[in-house]
């Protein structure tokens, strides 16, 4: 390896999905004339690995928006992750206790899917496997940044290798999408605010008896949402779905410990039985529940993205999906950029500019939707259950909710 300094005009630290996306975007809209340097620290797969589906009762999944289906479509690789996704045709928003639901369907707005959801471990199979084959693009991994200077309208990178070999990178970008506790977004100076929601996530697959026909429930409780996302079926064709469910540190705690049977129960009553008996549990995992935004998104030669610019509340399931708008957005510019002007702090600030409404209006939404059905008053009661019905009989009210939900308000990034 050499020790001379390699130039790049774009380096993205961290090859998860944001990352990956971004490279392909970079890719395909520049049709391969910007170079690009994925870092990760995580092995990837091998150029000459087509992307291997492993069905897992326990994968995790990710909800995609129907404009993230056309971003992704953009990019190249919508094709490719069809083979294994399940369409949510319907969606139905309920308020546990009272009258008041919406039923959201696909029909009523002329598509074929509300959204899809997609096992994460073939959602980075797909976009990883496609950058092989990306004109321009470069991985290096398992490596990591982990120095950041700048001159010259530079920025000077060190990378260090798993191997404990070290090179030196030069950029006009470096993109920073390495996750919601990025290393290198605090080592750059950049804090993130944080609001912590006193609550935790508990995640898990589960299997129903009855088929669950493509519908996504949305069923607020006393003690925080609970969502159950359709699923392709288990390995022993079981109708399977996966879980988010909000509840207090001590509640996710007792059911982590407790036994399959006993969390069953315990979810069967909370969620009802829409979808008959709650037939097993896969393996459960458990998140805090925080809001977290990047005090700066952009920096000369710098911008952050993803989870390290904004980690959401998931009860909406917007999270990946506006990472994949500021990621359209972006990489539409940097496109038609020329190369020596891509880390231009006037530049990046025009790209923020044109996401801060659909950043903060999604970000808001998130933040708002799960304190609103937390109020036990009645008149917050009545006030949401009147909602939830007027959502549900007024078209228009209906058209205007599915398209923001959809990652295609007026003025938003599209593929």
């Amino acid at each position: 390896m050499s020790t001379d300094a390699a130039r790049y005009d774009v380096v993205i630290a961290g090859g998860g999905m944001v990352g990956a996306s971004l490279a392909l975007a970079l890719s395909r809209y520049s049709e391969g004339r910007l170079s690009v340097l994925l870092v990760e620290s995580f092995p990837l797969p091998s150029a000459d690995s087509a992307p291997v589906y492993r069905p897992s009762f326990d994968a995790r999944s990710t909800a995609l928006s129907y404009g993230s289906r056309q971003i992704l479509d953009s990019v190249g690789a919508w094709d490719a992750l069809q083979a294994h996704l399940t369409a949510i045709t319907r969606i139905h928003v309920s308020d546990r206790g009272h009258i008041g639901s919406a039923l959201l369907t696909a029909q009523e707005q002329g598509w074929d899917a509300l959204g899809y959801v997609v096992e994460n471990a073939w959602l980075g199979n797909v976009l990883l496997s496609a950058l092989h084959s990306a004109p321009g693009v470069e991985c290096a991994s398992p490596a990591s940044v982990t120095s950041v200077t700048g001159h010259n309208d530079l920025a000077s990178l060190q990378l260090q290798y798993r191997e404990g070999e070290t090179q030196t990178i030069e950029c006009r970008l470096l993109a920073v999408a390495d996750g919601a506790q990025s290393g290198l977004r605090s080592a750059l100076g950049i804090a993130g605010k944080v609001v912590d929601y006193g609550q935790q996530a508990v995640i898990a697959n589960v299997c129903f008896e009855k088929p669950h026909g493509g519908i996504a429930y949305e069923r607020f409780t006393d003690q925080g949402p609970l969502a159950l996302l359709p699923l392709s079926n288990s390995e022993r064709n079981e109708a399977r779905a996966a879980l988010v469910w909000t509840l207090s540190q001590e509640d996710a705690t007792a059911l982590l410990a407790a036994s399959d049977e006993a969390f069953l129960a315990r979810l069967q009553k909370r969620f009802g039985y829409r979808q008959g008996r709650l037939l097993r549990v896969g393996e459960r995992g458990c998140f805090p529940l925080q809001l977290v935004e990047a005090e700066e998104q952009v920096r000369p030669n710098t911008v952050v993205m993803g989870n390290a610019a904004h980690s959401l509340h998931p009860v909406a399931g917007q999270g990946f999906n506006l990472a994949l708008r500021d990621v359209a957005r972006l990489a539409r510019l940097l496109a038609a950029l020329p190369e020596a002007e891509l880390g231009k702090l006037s530049h990046l600030q025009a790209y923020l500019d044109k996401q801060h409404s659909d950043q903060r209006s999604t970000v808001e939404f998130s933040h708002q939707l799960p304190g609103l059905f937390a109020h036990k008053s009645p008149f917050f009661s009545l006030g949401r259950n009147l909602g939830l019905l007027a959502l549900d009989v007024l078209p228009a009210a209906k058209a205007r909710f599915v398209e923001q939900a959809a990652g295609l308000a007026p003025g938003n990034a599209r593929g």
